[in-house]
């Protein structure tokens, strides 16, 4: 298991794969639909994940029986249904709304989700962090909920917090595994490969000629293989270390790098209050670090298999 401040640096370089993801779709091509992108992206993430894994000495086999577990089946299911609620969610409430709703509902969850199956209570300094880092995301979307809000429905709010569940889930069933036995290699690779096949329907929905595109090709490979692969194992080598609630809110490096990259590399402005809002996050991301590496790396023992 990685030390503290090795699990906090992988946690944060996951932040920052991620935190690219919308960058580089907006710079692919234009026909590409965001569910079709983000259900490439898991297929892409699995098969890379697939084939890495001879390579490091790992047999594919082994997932077979981790998708009996219901651990890798909830990982599975909220990685795939995340892409539906988050995407869904954002066409009803706007994009500003709908993402501050789904990342900033996600640590609040995680903490609540880690109590409830593992057992520890959240921590007042985690309290604290988190709520400097949602007062920030606030700030950093408040320029753009006008003329959102008002036309946000309330399934739509609801699609977006689901999101945020998925992936809080998602955090916790990935720390449970880890916890097991199960290496950070399966882990995503198990998730994403049974995820992938349960989103080939909706695939079929999607027009795909986009893929045909060198952009478009470049796209999928980089969305697959950095953002999800690559992305991911870092996050579950980073879990392995720490509780899901502190991995929750030092992603939220995710919206910074997005914002970072949206005005350097897309040309978007940054108003005066998002600009305190990202410095905030930033705030809150490092006091929780410092509060991870100061405690140590989580040592509970691991669950027993259900």
């Amino acid at each position: 298991m990685p030390g503290a401040r090795v699990s906090i640096l992988l946690v944060v370089a996951a932040g920052v794969l991620f935190g690219t993801a919308g960058t580089a779709q907006a710079l692919g091509p234009a026909d590409a639909t965001p569910v079709g992108v983000g259900v490439l992206r898991i297929q892409v993430g699995a098969l890379a994940l697939l084939a890495a894994m001879p390579l490091l000495r790992q047999s594919p086999r082994g997932l077979i029986h981790l998708w009996r577990t219901p651990a890798m089946l909830v990982t599975a299911i909220t990685a795939a249904v995340y892409q539906l609620l988050f995407f869904a969610g954002v066409s009803q409430t706007g994009v500003a709304l709908g993402t501050l709703l789904a990342v900033g509902s996600e640590p609040v969850f995680a903490g609540i989700v880690a109590w409830a199956v593992l057992g520890p209570r959240p921590a007042p300094g985690w309290l604290l962090a988190t709520f400097v880092c949602i007062l920030g995301l606030v700030l950093r979307s408040s320029g753009s909920f006008e003329g959102t809000v008002g036309n946000g429905s309330a399934a739509g709010l609801l699609l977006a917090l689901g999101a945020g569940l998925c992936s809080a889930g998602y955090t916790v069933a990935a720390k449970l595994q880890l916890d097991r036995g199960v290496t950070a290699l399966e882990v995503p690779a198990g998730s994403f490969a049974l995820g992938g096949l349960l989103l080939l329907p909706v695939l079929a929905t999607q027009p795909m000629g986009w893929i045909g595109q060198p952009s478009g090709l470049a796209l999928a490979l980089y969305l697959g293989v950095a953002t999800m692969a690559v992305a991911n194992v870092l996050l579950a080598r980073g879990i392995h270390g720490l509780r899901p609630g502190p991995v929750a809110t030092l992603m939220l490096v995710d919206p910074v790098v997005a914002t970072v990259l949206g005005v350097v590399v897309l040309g978007e402005s940054l108003q005066p209050a998002a600009a305190l809002g990202v410095l905030l996050v930033l705030g809150g991301i490092v006091l929780q670090g410092l509060l991870v590496a100061r405690s140590g790396p989580d040592v509970r023992e691991p669950v027993p298999v259900l």
